[in-house]
């Protein structure tokens, strides 16, 4: 709830928007997370509530997904017409994946907690 006590109907894409700034879904002032992943309990300009947001496993299934769609396809090209050696390979490769997931995931997240929050979804107590 926020710090009004109502939840009033909002739209979700500025919403989201909002969120993947990294700022408060609610009033888009604030910060969404204090670190990497942790977000925050409340907003510090509005007071919304977020720490009990939870947004489980959506993210890491929507980084995975991104990651996947990005990468395999990228290496499949990559493979079959630069003819790199391997060692080249197995460092581009997963250095990759690794810093797409690194940048995706907390963007992943940001969406989730926006979503579940603007829709007064289950998860948002």
């Amino acid at each position: 709830m926020s710090a009004s006590g109502s939840h009033l109907p909002v739209r979700i894409w500025p919403t989201v928007a909002r969120a993947v700034a990294g700022k408060c879904p609610a009033c888009g002032q604030g910060r969404l997370f204090r670190s990497y992943l942790h977000q925050v309990e409340n907003c510090t300009s509005c007071g919304e509530h977020y720490g009990k947001t939870h947004a489980d496993d959506g993210p890491a299934w929507l980084t995975i997904l991104v990651v996947g769609h990005l990468v395999v396809p990228s290496a499949l090209y990559a493979e079959t017409t630069f003819r790199w050696p391997l060692r080249v390979s197995i460092t581009v490769w997963p250095l990759t994946a690794a810093a797409l997931t690194l940048t995706i995931l907390p963007r992943a997240k940001t969406i989730f907690i926006a979503a579940i929050w603007a829709m007064n979804a289950p998860g948002f107590e």
